[in-house]
C-alpha cells in the first residue's frame, strides 16, 4: 500500500464498511477490559486506602509497592504473569488493574485528608460513629478527588488496553498491531483514532459524573 500523496487513499472506507461488525466487537472488548480493570482497581484501592488511613504507617509501603507495579513496563508485566496465569485475559486484567492502584489510592487518601477538621468535629457532635462519619461525610466530600483519580486511571487504562493485543486481545490494539504487521494504514488509524475518541468520551463522562455527584464543589469554585 502506498502512503499519503500517492494514488491510494490513507483510509480505505470500503474496508471500514466491511468490518463494522468487527469494529463493534473490538469496541466492546476494549470497554470491557477497561471497565473490569478500573472497577477491580477501585475495590482494591478502597481497601488499601482504608488501611492506610487507619494505620498511617502502612501508607508509605502501600504506595511504594503500587508505585513499583506502576513503573513495570506493560509487556514485561505480561511476560512475568505468563508462568502464573498463562497468556490470556486474566493476565491482561491483572496487569491493567495493577496500573490503576497507585493513582486511585493516592487520590482517595488525599481526598479524605482534605476534608476540613471542622466537618469531622461537627459529625462527631452529631453522634456519628467513626465508620459512619467516614462513609457518610468524608467520602462524599472527597468525591471530586476520588473521581479525578478514576478519570486518570480510566484514560490510562484505555491506552494500556491496546498493548494487550500481544495477548490476542487489545480491543482497538488488535487493529493497530495487525495494521503494523501488514503495513495497512487504515487499520492503524482506525485503532488509534477510536482509542483517542473512547478515552475522550470516558474522560468527559467522569467530568459530568463529578458535577452530578458533587454540585457543592462546583458552586464552591
Amino acid at each position: 500500500m502506498t502512503l499519503v500523496g500517492q494514488s491510494t487513499p490513507l483510509i480505505d472506507w470500503d474496508w471500514v464498511g466491511r468490518n463494522l461488525d468487527q469494529i463493534v466487537d473490538r469496541t466492546w472488548q476494549h470497554l470491557g477490559l477497561t471497565a473490569i480493570s478500573v472497577l477491580l482497581g477501585l475495590v482494591i484501592s478502597v481497601g488499601l486506602a482504608v488501611v492506610a488511613l487507619r494505620w498511617r504507617w502502612t501508607y508509605p509501603p502501600i504506595t511504594w509497592v503500587t508505585g513499583l507495579l506502576y513503573t513495570i513496563p506493560s509487556l514485561a508485566l505480561f511476560a512475568l504473569l505468563v508462568p502464573i496465569v498463562g497468556l490470556n485475559a486474566t493476565n491482561a486484567v491483572i496487569a491493567l488493574t495493577s496500573y490503576t492502584l497507585l493513582i486511585i489510592i493516592r487520590n482517595l487518601v488525599a481526598g479524605i485528608d482534605g476534608v476540613p477538621a471542622s466537618v469531622m468535629e461537627a459529625a462527631d457532635g452529631m453522634g456519628y460513629t467513626r465508620q459512619g462519619r467516614f462513609w457518610r461525610m468524608e467520602v462524599p466530600l472527597a468525591l471530586p478527588a476520588i473521581i479525578a483519580g478514576l478519570r486518570i486511571a480510566t484514560v490510562t487504562t484505555v491506552g494500556l488496553v491496546t498493548v494487550t493485543a500481544v495477548l490476542g486481545l487489545g480491543g482497538y490494539g488488535f487493529f493497530i498491531l495487525r495494521g503494523l504487521n501488514t503495513f495497512f494504514w487504515t487499520q492503524i488509524l482506525v485503532g488509534v483514532v477510536l482509542s483517542v475518541v473512547l478515552a475522550t468520551l470516558l474522560d468527559v463522562g467522569f467530568i459530568w459524573l463529578e458535577r452530578l455527584l458533587s454540585p457543592w464543589a462546583r458552586r464552591g469554585r
